[in-house]
């Protein structure tokens, strides 16, 4: 039996200093599965076509259909241009983790060193809302904090290091795994982005 590695998080976090949502998950999934070196890496995953539908009516908007190796793949380069440009601030719950079953489930996570918020927080001086994306993740931050678990779609109150006090929203999880149709599950996304007055106008 092969011992269980330890994987520390392939990702620095991405914040831009005028960001006004942190989003956070929970761990990217194994390298062979990504399609760029950035959150929500799969292919597979949602979470850029929910913004792509969100900002530009295009689920599509981020799709590299096929990327010059023949593979789909998200654009990079225009999705950190994105983000920085509406305000959006990405990272993790977790920093340090073992995969109890070698696979990329979040049910199947150890946790063994949870990502520090406050020291996130600490650089987003306009953060104004915290969006967790998935029930791990939820998990995760509502311990961190010592607050209930949202409701899917809902928000409870964290108060952080320095003094704010933010919305926690829990959002659906973006995983293919979690059966829902797209723009079903970008509606919980457009209510908090809405809520920040981050959405184009109609």
């Amino acid at each position: 039996m092969n011992p269980i590695e330890t994987e520390t998080h392939p990702f620095a976090p991405f914040l831009p200093p005028d960001a006004v949502v942190l989003f956070l998950g929970t761990f990217p999934a194994r390298p062979h599965r990504w399609s760029m070196h950035f959150y929500y890496p799969n292919f597979a995953n949602d979470f850029w076509r929910i913004m792509g539908l969100l900002f530009h009516d295009d689920p599509a908007r981020f799709e590299l259909r096929p990327a010059p190796d023949g593979r789909n793949r998200w654009d990079e380069t225009a999705i950190r241009a994105f983000c920085t440009a509406h305000h959006l601030a990405f990272s993790d719950t977790a920093e340090q983790i073992h995969r109890r079953r070698g696979n990329a489930s979040d049910a199947d996570l150890e946790v063994l060193r949870p990502r520090d918020v406050d020291a996130l927080l600490a650089q987003l001086p306009r953060c104004q809302a915290i969006a967790t994306t998935g029930g791990k993740a939820s998990e995760i931050l509502a311990s961190l904090y010592d607050v209930a678990i949202p409701s899917p779609g809902a928000h409870a109150v964290i108060h952080a290091a320095d003094g704010r006090t933010l919305p926690f929203w829990r959002l659906p999880s973006t995983s293919r795994a979690y059966p829902l149709p797209l723009a079903q599950k970008a509606t919980p996304y457009r209510h908090l982005l809405a809520s920040l007055a981050l959405l184009p106008s109609p």
